[in-house]
């Protein structure tokens, strides 16, 4: 049987639609799965949604992905996520790219294996330890799998660690439109205001220079504010278009009082919207695979796993 870790993940599920003879119906759905609740699960089937009560459920499990993305997608995506995340030191391991942004975040603390590194991969893995222990710096490298599956091997083999699983999923900004009606209440800047960034501080401990940079050296990029009635920011987005076409979500927040309220879907939209306005075609979000109310909001927006990553973590200097 399912379970809440197994939202945002492709399943089918078997259920009892009738009984002829005494033998029971059955009919299969197959999608994605939205929400488990206590007494239903809900998938996002290619006919919409569908809400499957758990007492008619004969047998669900996971399925693989109809499609994994070729190798020069994935690449196309993390350059154009580099690009919307732009570390304020970057250096080239040939293809490799080399970040560094005074440890705020991993995404711009880490190498991205994502091209050939013009030596061998153990060379190419030694170069990347100077380079980080060089700046007093844990190396890190971010490893999208399936494309960096040899690097990680690797790495396995150097007894480095991993952190948490993070998904980077993708939908055509039609589909994010289609399911975020607009509203008046969410204001779109090109810089944000100091309490976008105390709202951005406390979700990632801190705010220093280099995070600065990285959340405004986009040529195309808005941030979004809710507020309340009493004036005080609720909710906060920030959403670039990078790649030619990739509106990228990052930093969706609502305050804990605010939460349940639709906030969320607002600021998406509201990105969503600007950015079709812009030109792009497709979204991009990253969430790690354990914040399943995360999985489960996207998934209801239209977002499927495209491929994943392991931020890999080396010796400490």
């Amino acid at each position: 049987m399912l379970r809440r870790q197994d939202v945002g993940h492709r399943v089918v599920v078997r259920r009892i639609v009738g009984v002829r003879n005494d033998r029971p119906l059955y009919s299969d759905a197959l999608g994605e799965l939205v929400e488990i609740t206590e007494t239903d699960l809900t998938i996002a089937t290619s006919k919409g949604p569908l809400r499957v009560p758990l007492d008619e459920i004969h047998r669900a499990k996971r399925v693989p992905p109809t499609r994994r993305p070729n190798a020069a997608d994935v690449v196309a995506l993390e350059l154009a996520a580099n690009e919307a995340w732009p570390a304020p030191v970057q250096d080239r391991l040939g293809g490799w790219l080399l970040r560094a942004a005074d440890g705020w975040t991993g995404r711009g603390n880490s190498a991205l294996p994502v091209g050939d590194p013009d030596r061998p991969l153990e060379a190419a893995i030694d170069a990347v330890e100077r380079w980080y222990r060089a700046r007093g710096a844990q190396p890190l490298v971010n490893t999208p799998l399936p494309l960096a599956a040899p690097v990680a091997a690797a790495l396995d083999a150097r007894g480095w660690t991993a952190r948490p699983l993070t998904l980077v999923q993708t939908a055509p900004l039609r589909s994010v439109l289609d399911a975020t009606p607009s509203r008046a209440r969410v204001e779109l800047t090109r810089t944000p205001s100091d309490a976008w960034l105390t709202v951005a501080a406390g979700r990632k401990g801190g705010l220093p220079d280099a995070a600065r940079h990285i959340l405004t050296a986009v040529r195309q990029v808005r941030f979004a504010h809710v507020y309340g009635e009493s004036g005080d920011l609720l909710a906060t987005g920030r959403g670039t278009i990078t790649g030619g076409h990739w509106l990228g979500l990052a930093l969706i927040e609502v305050v804990p009082e605010a939460r349940r309220g639709g906030l969320a879907q607002d600021v998406v939209g509201a990105l969503a919207r600007w950015a079709a306005e812009a030109g792009a075609s497709r979204a991009f979000l990253q969430v790690e695979e354990r914040n399943t109310a995360a999985v489960a909001l996207y998934a209801k927006l239209g977002f499927s796993t495209h491929h994943s990553y392991l931020t890999r973590e080396g010796p400490k200097p």
